[in-house]
């Protein structure tokens, strides 16, 4: 990627990071007492997502090597990984700057084709596991909470609506998905005519896109299931984060309980995806997540707080991350 490329979305990522601290609603002399009443697990929690993003980077990583040699280095891709997030955690909507990002830089190394069939494979890869780990969320409640019939309406409607995104993703993965998303953005208003354009330029492109996204589940059932089962992961290992900051305030209660306040809060999260960072969605999904297990809803408040400062500190890492390291690979001349 060129440097002046590179700069925009750096710039872009300074100008996100400053509006967030300057809207952060919270004096700071109250949110110092907060992390100073966090104590050891408030670092535990921010090693916490090196891991986490390990999982990640794998995930993608295990797509773009084809198993075979990457012609990429795995720190590469972990460094993508983080700073590609971070750009998607400020930005409205999501995926919106991260992906162009990882994209660009990846290209270099594998060609155009290849790094944009690689990184739409892994959004396609990290929203899928988000509907398996509800619909998984969805049976453990059956099994551990009381069901009552306001509950049991809803969890119908969440498992519903998991199983038939589970079923369409199947398809996606079998038939390819760039050419159906553009062509579907050709009836949007405001994106028809760029949409229109873009397919008549870049079809050929699109269709090879697609036939490698039909091939990674066709023919490599063993990377698909990998790279969804790190994914799957990372968001079980996510819920540790939860159990780290409720032990601040109580030891009763359970990983279980931890992975179902995740999968609600997550969930609660990503209907307001429009909004950077999904601000006030995160923590009154916390609220709603521990006061509907018989927590408290002030030790939810606390947790979204907690979760809040450890995305902005990441957010500053990926967005520094994105000024090391910028040494450029060879393109493939297979492309």
């Amino acid at each position: 990627m060129k440097d002046k490329v590179r700069n925009i979305f750096w710039f872009f990522g300074i100008f996100a990071i400053v509006v967030m601290l300057c809207t952060f609603d919270m004096d700071y002399q109250e949110l110092w007492q907060n992390l100073r009443k966090a104590g050891i697990w408030f670092p535990a929690v921010i090693l916490l997502w090196l891991f986490i993003y390990l999982l990640n980077a794998l995930s993608w990583y295990i797509i773009i090597r084809d198993g075979k040699h990457a012609p990429v280095p795995f720190w590469k891709v972990y460094k993508l990984t983080v700073s590609g997030f971070a750009l998607n955690y400020a930005t409205p909507v999501g995926l919106m700057g991260g992906e162009p990002y990882r994209i660009m830089e990846l290209t270099p190394y594998v060609g155009g084709s290849k790094a944009t069939s690689s990184v739409i494979l892994y959004v396609m890869m990290h929203i899928f596991s988000h509907f398996c780990f509800w619909m998984f969320s969805v049976l453990l409640y059956l099994v551990l909470e009381p069901l009552n019939l306001g509950m049991g309406i809803v969890l119908a409607i969440v498992g519903v609506c998991c199983l038939l995104a589970i079923y369409f993703f199947m398809k996606g993965y079998k038939n390819g998905m760039a050419v159906r998303t553009i062509r579907l953005l050709c009836h949007v208003p405001f994106a028809k005519k760029w949409a229109n354009r873009f397919l008549v330029e870049r079809k050929d492109a699109l269709e090879r896109v697609d036939a490698q996204i039909a091939e990674l589940h066709r023919q490599r059932k063993t990377t698909f299931y990998a790279s969804l089962g790190l994914e799957f992961l990372a968001r079980i290992v996510g819920c540790v984060e939860v159990l780290f900051i409720l032990n601040i305030l109580t030891s009763n209660v359970s990983f279980l309980s931890c992975v179902l306040i995740m999968a609600f809060t997550s969930l609660f999260a990503n209907l307001f995806f429009f909004s950077p960072m999904q601000l006030g969605a995160r923590e009154g999904g916390f609220a709603l997540a521990t006061g509907g297990l018989a927590i408290p809803s002030a030790f939810g408040i606390y947790t979204g707080l907690i979760t809040r400062v450890r995305e902005l500190i990441w957010i500053v890492i990926g967005v520094l991350l994105m000024k090391v390291g910028n040494n450029t690979g060879k393109i493939e001349k297979n492309e």
